[in-house]
């Protein structure tokens, strides 16, 4: 399995993982620490040496509860870290917005992905801008807005439910023209869910896998681990490892992380297990 991103092939048979470089100053985790752009493009480059295959750039934090940021300023904080990785790494940069004029930007400056977190707020314009460019897309399911998706937790069946979005949202994609291998799923976890239905989708990835597309996990250092553990988010990256085992154990194919080091090293000993004797 491989993703297209642009005018490269992104190997997908080994999982691998996407840095999380959030240049906010409110993102639940690590807001406020890559403000400053050089740094933030310094810590990108730290996490492609710790092991990351992707990075992604985001400027507007879509935690549950956190207002919208306006345009000219998500541009301002993610532009010049997209340009500054573009030049000094080899691997594809993803840009993780809402918007699709930052979208459109952040692939002139160098990103070859899309990470769309719109989810059943999707934007057409944001489609054709990745099917114009050429570029990969992660899809996401979500609900509402972050000030409002704390309110739409319920589903039928959590699983089968984001099933049928995410398979109903790439087939629109392959209608205007975006490859199929261009285009990643991700079921959101923590968007619109409550830490159980969290837990399901994790627990039933393999379901998600049998769609046929790269399935792509975003638990890192999330609330619903908090919930379960009642661990502070500085606390949660044993818990972060598990569920990116169990995810790729499962047949995700990337997995998103704040520590990519310990994530990286927890993925490759899952495939040396799995591959054993064989």
């Amino acid at each position: 399995m491989k993703l297209r991103c642009r005018d490269r092939y992104l190997s997908l048979e080994s999982a691998v993982v996407m840095g999380v470089l959030n240049v906010t100053p409110d993102s639940f985790s690590d807001g406020g620490l890559w403000l400053d752009s050089e740094r933030a493009v310094e810590h990108g480059v730290e996490m492609v040496e710790q092991g990351a295959s992707i990075v992604d750039v985001g400027g507007e934090s879509t935690r549950p509860g956190a207002e919208p940021v306006p345009l000219e300023e998500e541009l301002r904080r993610v532009l010049p870290v997209v340009e500054g990785l573009s030049g000094q790494i080899e691997e594809p940069i993803s840009i993780d917005t809402r918007k699709p004029e930052v979208a459109r930007r952040a692939l002139d400056v160098g990103a070859s992905i899309v990470n769309d977190t719109t989810g059943e707020m999707a934007d057409r314009s944001m489609d054709e801008i990745v099917a114009q460019s050429g570029a990969a897309v992660v899809v996401m399911h979500s609900r509402g807005t972050p000030e409002t998706m704390r309110q739409l937790t319920e589903y039928a069946d959590v699983v089968a439910d984001v099933s049928s979005f995410l398979r109903g949202r790439a087939e629109q994609l392959e209608s205007i023209g975006i490859e199929r291998e261009s285009v990643c799923l991700d079921p959101g976890i923590g968007f619109a869910k409550s830490a159980d239905q969290n837990l399901q989708l994790i627990n039933r990835v393999d379901e998600l896998v049998a769609l046929g597309y790269p399935i792509a996990i975003g638990t890192s250092r999330k609330s619903f681990i908090g919930r379960v553990l009642g661990l502070s988010v500085d606390q949660r990256t044993e818990a972060t490892s598990a569920t990116a085992a169990w995810s790729v154990s499962k047949g995700a194919r990337i997995v998103r992380a704040h520590d990519v080091e310990p994530v990286v090293r927890t993925i490759r000993m899952i495939e040396a297990i799995q591959s054993a004797g064989r």
